[in-house]
């Protein structure tokens, strides 16, 4: 696009979300198709905690009782969520995607 002299572009700023905006949308996630997809929020959520209690007891505490993490360990945290997600519900391509992907971005984090 070529502008003449003196012409000048608008930027048309898109309406802001307000809080009643977020919140419709998210009930729409929530309460429709997600839960088919991905099971209930309590047997998602409950497997999740599982798979993040096993994997910090058993990868991230030092000696002192403290939890370390760094971004490998979040990337791994992640895939722990979509795997969670394919376990609770039916595993939709995007959950498997998100998957490939967490586990690319933790092995480049951890420099393998």
């Amino acid at each position: 696009m070529e502008l003449k002299e003196n012409e000048v572009i608008q930027h048309v700023q898109p309406d802001r979300l307000t809080r009643v905006d977020v919140l419709r949308r998210a009930e729409e996630c929530v309460c429709g198709q997600r839960e088919q997809d991905y099971g209930t929020p309590e047997d998602n959520f409950s497997m999740i905690g599982e798979l993040w209690e096993t994997y910090l007891n058993r990868g991230c505490l030092a000696n002192d009782g403290r939890v370390h993490l760094d971004a490998s360990d979040v990337a791994m945290m992640m895939a722990l969520f979509k795997i969670a997600r394919i376990a609770t519900g039916t595993g939709t391509a995007d959950s498997f995607i998100d998957l490939a992907g967490y586990a690319a971005c933790g092995g480049e984090c951890a420099q393998v």
